[in-house]
């Protein structure tokens, strides 16, 4: 990426916007703060943004809701904050779109380095010589990043796409479950194993044609996971 990475942080707290407005406006991002839900959404529209920092809890309407918003057009990584700790939240939260989860009271160091990963990842540049993949069901576009299927685009956030092409670059082989946390979310994720389930079910449920039985996405179980063309 070339300027600065464009931030939205979306939170009713106006300690933590200011927190967070001061912490990565000195590190060189450049960061829009809104209070609640339909804001969010008509600042996303106007500032395009490349990351997004959103609170569950806003006034008008749920975080998930604003998430669903964004997920119709929005590619950008987006970071939930939230002072739920209960896993059925983060679960509910990277279902709809969330491509990381920050429980509050956080630390500024780990929200910046898990920002930093998600800027990484959808950043991450693709060889443009790489091979076209194409299986019975869908067809994977290493190059240009897009998947289609029956002919149509297939919409991925960055996280699914960065776990989709970890498992494509490898194809026929195993990954395993730590590579791929590594790889994807980076070396603080290692044991966060319930996020590949999450994200596996997504990819199939998207891509393959019976998601409840897996042609493409393979599930070696307890020790990762194998793309088949």
């Amino acid at each position: 990426m070339t300027g600065k990475v464009r931030v939205l942080v979306v939170d009713d707290e106006p300690q933590i916007l200011r927190a967070l407005r001061i912490n990565l406006s000195v590190r060189g991002y450049d960061v829009v703060t809104v209070t609640n839900g339909t804001d969010a959404l008509r600042a996303a529209a106007e500032f395009r943004p490349e990351v997004v920092i959103l609170d569950l809890g806003l006034p008008d309407m749920s975080g998930i809701e604003v998430l669903g918003g964004l997920r119709g057009w929005l590619s950008a990584p987006v970071i939930v904050l939230s002072a739920r700790t209960d896993s059925s939240d983060k679960v509910q939260a990277l279902d709809a779109g969330a491509d990381d989860y920050v429980t509050k009271p956080f630390g500024m160091d780990e929200l910046l380095a898990r920002l930093r990963a998600a800027v990484r990842r959808a950043a991450a540049s693709v060889d443009a010589d790489e091979p076209v993949v194409e299986t019975a069901s869908f067809t994977v576009d290493l190059a240009a990043k897009k998947v289609t299927k029956n002919g149509a685009e297939v919409h991925l956030t960055p996280t699914e796409w960065g776990m989709l092409e970890m498992l494509v670059r490898h194809r026929g082989k195993l990954v395993g479950r730590e590579e791929l946390l590594r790889e994807v979310w980076g070396p603080a994720y290692a044991k966060e194993t319930h996020y590949l389930r999450v994200y596996l079910t997504q990819l199939r449920r998207k891509l393959e044609d019976d998601p409840s039985h897996p042609r493409h996405l393979l599930t070696e179980a307890g020790m990762g996971y194998r793309f088949e063309a």
